[in-house]
């Protein structure tokens, strides 16, 4: 009895790839394919769904990492592979934490995606080793430590200096430190393009933590 696939993904072109890879194998059978992760936990009541193939970030704000964790804690029987093309290590770090059975990147395709679905469904856990490496401005992301990573997520939400402070329950002083530090090293010409540089190359995406 062929493996039930449910696709979660904004970009369509994505979807349409994911389908092929479906298509391709007498293994799979697709339920769906939707644009939104709102609604993918329903799909998968009453063992609807075996697998589940789902981007983190979409486009009307929903978010694959919240939905794969309620799925898991709904249906643990059913498979996740966790697809991005985002290289912030927060997405590869919380989808470890949260169960999900595989990841993969998208831009950076170490297995093929067909051979990442059968051995997930065979029980295999298959993980990139580290996110793969990106810039921002003058700096490689590999450059950066886990707290500067951290205010850089912040910002990207737009925090003042003593909100991020609050947040991560360091001083005005540190915050600021980092921050400046960051312009340093990527050579951005303020604290808003910084910001908005690191939402664009994926390094840093607000809201995942």
């Amino acid at each position: 009895m062929p493996c039930k696939v449910l696709i979660v993904d904004d970009q369509i072109i994505s979807r349409q790839l994911f389908e092929n890879f479906v298509a391709a194998s007498e293994k799979y059978e697709l339920v769906a394919s939707v644009e939104t992760a709102k609604f993918a936990d329903a799909y998968c009541a009453g063992g609807r769904v075996d697998l589940v193939i789902m981007d983190v970030v979409m486009n009307d704000g929903s978010n694959g990492l919240d939905t794969a964790a309620r799925i898991k804690a709904s249906y643990p029987k059913t498979k996740i592979i966790v697809v991005t093309s985002m290289p912030d290590g927060a997405f590869l770090k919380r989808a470890k934490e949260i169960g999900v059975d595989s990841f993969w990147y998208k831009e950076v395709q170490e297995k093929p995606m067909l051979e990442v679905m059968d051995r997930t469904m065979g029980g295999e856990h298959i993980f990139p080793d580290s996110p793969p490496v990106t810039t921002l401005g003058l700096a490689k992301s590999t450059e950066f430590t886990e707290r500067e990573l951290d205010v850089l997520r912040l910002l990207a939400e737009g925090m003042t200096d003593k909100e991020i402070a609050k947040q991560l329950h360091v001083s005005v002083t540190t915050v600021r430190y980092h921050v400046d530090n960051l312009i340093s090293k990527t050579g951005q010409s303020s604290r808003t393009e910084l910001a908005v540089n690191a939402v664009r190359s994926g390094i840093a995406i607000p809201g995942i933590k």
